[in-house]
């Protein structure tokens, strides 16, 4: 259905505005279901409004559905997600929803959305249990997380949220966030900082990024969504995905800001080919590594590798941040001189050891070491 309007209907079970449909540009309001979907239930909608619907139980706008540039305020559910439960969500606008857990959402994927003023009596006012990717969450309000409570969330802003134990995301369970804006500094994941944000105008809900913000270039591609950011424009610019749902369109440096931000190194693209400890790699080469550019010592550099009986040892100066590739030769004139031997290889504190069982009777036998995309 295009450009339909659903209001005041009621189902004594399951979605109580649409069922099991494709909508778009529709608004449904003021909805109802005794058990999930107050206003849709196993939908697709795209560029809807959903507002004022409820359930009984789960997702009081949607459940079970998939969202793609819709807008989810003041819905509410009996128990969990009460804007969206178990549902895939795509550049989407959560606030003031609310529910028992989950008040923005429960138990499904969100890329690229921002969730503020949701609330939950119990847990997880932002999302209960639910991975995130890209999103901004704040303004949000419960007991337990008030931002996240029990999921996973990558790349996000996690930040100016309330709640009695962990105002930002939980801090009992076992929320995991990977290259998150957000405080304090996690226990489980990566690649987290502490910076405040620095959004445009946050008492007026421009959630966009100031051009000083830490989150410009601080997230990890990886997990990026596909696709374009919540403004519609790239998702990725300058190289690296920014943190948050929007990404800043005019980057001056190719380095994460809050890596610049952390070693006092300006962001305005001067610094990024500097190499002030001297010890040849330069500041992005650095942040790439995970190495510190005030030390000439911290540098990502294979050490000789050392013959056994079972083959040659070669280890390398790591960081346990960072995931690393190895390529061998025995000819360096050859073209291409180097080729994979091992990659994927995890990181340890200090430096990394792998045994090349195949070197054996082999002279002579030359390594490269990288970080892996």
């Amino acid at each position: 259905m295009n450009n339909c309007a659903s209001t005041d209907n009621s189902a004594s079970d399951l979605g109580g505005g649409a069922s099991r449909g494709t909508l778009n540009h529709c608004t449904l309001t003021a909805n109802s279901a005794g058990y999930g979907g107050g206003g849709a239930d196993d939908c697709t909608l795209d560029h809807c409004l959903l507002m004022g619907n409820s359930a009984g139980i789960a997702g009081g706008a949607a459940e079970a559905s998939t969202l793609s540039n819709c807008t989810l305020t003041a819905n509410s559910a009996g128990d969990e997600g009460g804007g969206a439960a178990y549902c895939t969500l795509n550049n989407c606008t959560l606030t003031r929803n609310s529910a028992h857990g989950g008040g923005g959402a429960a138990g499904g994927t969100l890329n690229n959305c921002t969730l503020t003023g949701n609330s939950a009596f119990s847990a997880g006012g932002g999302v209960l249990g639910s991975t995130l990717n890209n999103c901004t969450l704040t303004g949000n309000s419960a007991q337990f997380g008030g931002g996240a409570q029990a999921g996973t969330l990558n790349n996000c802003i996690v930040y100016y949220n309330t709640g009695d134990l962990g105002a930002n995301y939980d801090i009992v369970s076992f929320s995991k966030l990977n290259y998150c804006c957000t405080t304090p500094l996690p226990g489980l994941g990566s690649g987290n900082f502490t910076n405040a944000p620095l959004f445009v105008d946050l008492p007026g809900d421009n959630l966009r990024l100031r051009p000083n913000s830490p989150c410009i270039n601080a997230g990890l591609n990886a997990f990026a969504p596909a696709g374009l950011d919540l403004d519609g424009h790239l998702r990725i610019v300058g190289g690296t995905v920014d943190v948050g749902a929007y990404e800043f369109q005019t980057p001056a440096s190719l380095v994460s800001y809050a890596w610049l931000q952390q070693y006092g190194l300006p962001t305005d693209g001067s610094a990024d080919y500097a190499d002030p400890d001297g010890d040849g790699l330069n500041n992005w080469q650095e942040w790439r590594a995970g190495t510190d550019p005030t030390d000439p010592l911290s540098v990502l550099r294979l050490m000789t590798p050392v013959p056994g009986p079972s083959g040659l040892t070669v280890s390398w100066q790591s960081v346990d941040t960072r995931t690393y590739f190895l390529e061998r030769t025995t000819n360096l004139i050859v073209a291409p001189a180097f080729l994979p031997f091992s990659s994927n290889i995890v990181g340890q504190v200090g430096t990394t050891t792998l045994l090349d069982t195949n070197a054996a009777g082999i002279a002579p036998v030359f390594y490269r070491v990288g970080v892996q995309e």
